[in-house]
């Protein structure tokens, strides 16, 4: 569900940047509580986990479309809606920079999408209040699937709703949400699983993590080094290999713009895209999570497209999974530094 550029307006766009920008403020001031030396590398392997994770489309049988997890459910879960949110930031810059997966035009709204609604709405309103004080398997289950699927639905009725407001004629409203919400409730239902999945994993491993994080409380001394490892290992063999198999399915979104415009790109005309086009392609050493290539002329002088096997055994696949994960890691641990640091100084002040 990463939006491109060519799907808003720039005032949209600058609207929802400065929206983002904002919460992501608010949610430095509110993580200073519970931060400390173990949340700051479980916020890197986590963000690069949902990286990775987000590299694999699953088909949805019947429809001809395919959908990949957000993840925003599972950052708030095990780490909290504030730092979930920050984590998913960095997901999503990482993406938009150095990948071209969703517009820099488009960030603002694809942080708010995929961060804001299943951080501060799916989670404390929905998941804690099922699963409540007596966590069990049945709970976490129930509780990922509705959230996951709720947050979903928000985040895709969001999307029709910017390119409304951008003006975007090609997807109108009625029939661009009749098709968005359908598709990504299967999504949000697969997604709501596979968060169930990782979240049993960690509750029967160390319950103590989701504590902590559902009061907003620091790590503390709980041993971390089992899930980091498991973690860490997952991002190398989900990024690397499991992602060769990705359906070659468009996602829900890409799948809705087809159905409604006859097309999964739209036109977008303007200095201001130019730009910030252009930028994004100096900047994307690994677009579409493979390396460039300039593409072969046939006899007519036109490009043409390699239809590529299933599974798509790509070097630069696996390499954009790794480093992609990599780079997750070390921006999300840095603004969880940058955090520690902020708060050692107040403290130092303070005293």
């Amino acid at each position: 569900m990463h939006m491109a550029d060519a799907l808003i307006s720039p005032a949209v766009g600058g609207t929802m940047l400065a929206a983002s920008a904002g919460i992501a403020a608010y949610s430095i001031k509110k993580v200073q509580k519970d931060m400390d030396d173990k949340k700051i590398p479980f916020m890197g392997v986590m963000g690069a986990f949902v990286f990775a994770a987000q590299m694999i489309n699953f088909q949805i049988p019947g429809t001809g479309a395919s959908g990949h997890i957000g993840g925003g459910l599972l950052l708030a879960v095990l780490l909290g809606p504030y730092a979930g949110f920050l984590t998913m930031f960095s997901i999503l810059l990482i993406q938009a920079l150095f990948f071209a997966d969703g517009g820099l035009l488009a960030l603002g709204c694809n942080i708010f999408n995929l961060g804001f609604y299943t951080c501060f709405l799916a989670y404390p309103l929905i998941y804690k209040r099922i699963v409540g004080e007596k966590v069990n398997q049945k709970r976490v289950f129930a509780a990922s699937i509705i959230a996951s699927a709720v947050g979903l639905q928000l985040g895709a009725f969001s999307v029709v709703v910017e390119t409304l407001l951008s003006g975007k004629t090609e997807l109108p409203f009625g029939t661009f949400v009749l098709l968005m919400q359908p598709i990504h409730l299967a999504i949000g239902v697969v997604e709501g699983i596979i968060t169930a999945a990782v979240i049993s994993f960690v509750w029967k491993a160390r319950p103590e993590i989701m504590e902590k994080s559902a009061y907003g409380e620091p790590i503390g001394n709980i041993s971390m080094k089992k899930i980091l490892a498991v973690f860490v290992v997952a991002v190398v063999l989900v990024g690397g290999v499991l992602s060769w198999f990705a359906s070659a399915n468009p996602d829900g979104l890409e799948w809705s713009m087809e159905k409604t415009a006859g097309t999964a790109e739209l036109e977008a005309k303007g200095r201001i895209y130019e730009v910030m086009s252009g930028l994004q392609d100096k900047i994307a050493f690994l677009p579409d999570y493979s390396f460039k290539t300039d593409g072969e002329d046939n006899q007519d002088g036109q490009t043409s497209e390699v239809v590529e096997a299933w599974p798509a055994v790509s070097p630069g696949t696996s390499v954009s999974g790794i480093v992609g994960g990599g780079l997750t890691l070390l921006l999300a641990m840095s603004v969880g530094v940058v955090i520690r640091m902020s708060k050692r100084k107040k403290k130092k002040a303070t005293v």
